[in-house]
């Protein structure tokens, strides 16, 4: 049960770029989150997903000998329904959101990075994911507000 949740039933598994198969994993379930509740229902998803991937996250280190494991993406799952938190059922908000919370997962700005290196154990393989997540929902909030205010929307 630990090692599924930390890998996302084997996900983490998949070759070339893990995180990114994480991410895709995590946007079918996060729609469905918006379309039956709304965008708040993705805040208790959220927190579930965060108590359970702390908890998976810090045996499988244990378990494997490896602190942040590449296959281990249920982090990604968190932060990406962070950054859907703003999105619509749109499949452009959708999608704006997945490049966004990538993008901020793989260049890791300040303070993405310093939880990275900084936090240990599970609640840091999960933290620096969370951050980026809202680091992606503010690029994602931002731009919807300038085409609205364009006229665009």
């Amino acid at each position: 049960m630990k090692h599924d949740l930390a890998t996302v039933w084997g996900v983490g598994y998949l070759p070339w770029a893990p995180g990114t198969w994480g991410s895709l994993a995590a946007l079918g379930p996060g729609f469905m989150l918006i379309w039956i509740g709304g965008n708040w229902l993705l805040i208790p998803g959220i927190i579930a997903v965060t108590i359970a991937g702390v908890w998976a996250s810090q045996w499988y280190a244990e378990e494997f000998q490896k602190d942040d494991a590449g296959e281990i993406v249920i982090d990604e799952v968190a932060g990406q329904w962070v950054a859907l938190l703003p999105a619509s059922l749109a499949i452009t908000d959708i999608l704006i959101a997945f490049i966004f919370f990538r993008a901020a997962d793989i260049f890791k700005p300040w303070p993405v990075n310093w939880a990275d290196q900084r936090i240990p154990g599970g609640f840091g393989v999960m933290a620096d994911d969370l951050i980026a997540g809202v680091y992606a929902a503010v690029g994602l909030f931002a731009l919807k507000q300038v085409f609205q205010l364009a006229g665009l929307e």
